[in-house]
């Protein structure tokens, strides 16, 4: 009999998933672990000249270190096939996105509407109390809600990507690596006598895009973006047309190096795809002080009455910068920031801390200065 129930932990083969599930094992759960097959092999290396035992994250070889894991940990292990829920919802948002001018966040749509939802559809057929991963946050009650803060290692802190998970989810959800160090969650691997996957290396792709490359793998999805190749860039200043693109779904706000000369470094300022236009600039461009966001979840408040000055960011490795939030209805809110950020971009998510402690985060719709554009259709939520 296991001294605080039964633990389902998400383990991708990775460091910090084995870990954590060794540390639960440690403190008297019983352990079961799971690893979530999330995307076809063949779609999305086909034609990519990756092969499976190099393709990143989630592949054959990280299932298989799962597993002996979770042998030594003498726990039991399974693979659980979500490559329709994740597809349906996951890649096809990730590719509307792109076609829609913006820049998708597909770990936080993982998180948000597959992996969290999977995970205790599995949970409640096992039997498990609660559910874990290796994510460096932490989760606690606070006032009647749960809470989800920082992890205590900066550099790796990934409360910015866990907003979007529910409050009844939250509820059933362990962080063992929130209060711990990369450097401590190595040695203790060693220790745990994980060897195989002590000194593995983080992935940081997207893991149903092979090294990276969403050009070649938009490419291969919707081979008909190739016929958008020779639309116009155009300064954000002037209205000159100032050479041509490869195709508007090719870029992202912020982006450089785009073969063009300016007198200046030029940067995407802007992407309009009804007509095929990529809005160039200069860094200054790029500035924004307002913007919007929709789709909002709320964390450690369930919303805000008036105004409220809060630490606020706009992409995964931004530090953050202070700014005066108002809520917009149930679900949006307007952010001013005391100074402009640079390249505010549409489609990633805008999370708001109190203090360590998540408030609330949302979609990016358009910085102040951005032409109105509609956001694309969300398909369906998948019946997990």
């Amino acid at each position: 009999m296991s001294r605080h129930g039964r633990v389902l932990v998400a383990m991708s083969g990775g460091v910090d998933s084995s870990v954590a599930a060794g540390l639960l094992h440690e403190a008297g759960y019983d352990v079961v672990g799971v690893t979530m097959k999330t995307w076809d092999y063949e779609t999305s290396l086909g034609g990519s000249g990756v092969s499976r035992a190099t393709s990143g994250c989630c592949s054959l070889d990280d299932m298989n270190d799962a597993r002996a894991v979770a042998v030594r940990l003498g726990a039991s292990h399974t693979v659980v096939d979500i490559r329709a829920e994740f597809g349906d919802w996951v890649i096809d948002r990730f590719q509307a996105d792109y076609l829609a001018g913006r820049t998708p966040n597909p770990c936080v749509l993982c998180n948000t509407h597959i992996k969290w939802a999977a995970l205790l559809k599995r949970a409640d057929a096992l039997g498990c109390e609660h559910i874990a991963t290796g994510h460096y946050a932490r989760v606690r009650e606070h006032g009647g809600r749960h809470v989800v803060s920082r992890g205590l290692d900066a550099a790796k802190d990934q409360s910015y990507v866990l907003w979007g998970v529910a409050q009844d989810h939250l509820a059933r959800t362990l962080f063992p690596l929130g209060g711990l160090e990369k450097t401590e969650i190595r040695r203790l691997a060693a220790e745990m006598g994980f060897d195989h996957v002590a000194d593995k290396k983080d992935s940081y792709e997207i893991c149903f895009v092979p090294n990276d490359d969403y050009r070649g793998f938009l490419a291969r999805r919707a081979p008909a973006v190739a016929d958008l190749a020779g639309g116009p860039f155009v300064h954000s200043e002037t209205g000159e047309v100032v050479g041509r693109h490869d195709g508007y779904p090719f870029y992202t706000v912020g982006q450089r190096k785009l073969g063009i000369a300016l007198g200046e470094p030029a940067y995407v300022v802007r992407i309009e795809p009804e007509t095929n236009t990529v809005v160039v600039g200069p860094r200054s461009a790029l500035a924004e002080r307002t913007l919007t966001a929709s789709g909002v979840v709320w964390g450690k408040w369930a919303g805000i009455d008036g105004e409220a000055r809060l630490g606020g960011r706009i992409r995964h490795r931004d530090p953050g910068a202070p700014a005066v939030v108002r809520q917009l209805g149930d679900d949006a809110l307007e952010a001013v920031f005391e100074t402009p950020r640079t390249a505010v971009a549409p489609g990633q998510a805008a999370v708001f801390y109190d203090g360590d402690d998540v408030v609330a985060g949302g979609w990016i719709d358009r910085p102040a200065r951005a032409q109105p554009e509609a956001s694309p259709e969300f398909v369906a939520l998948p019946t997990l």
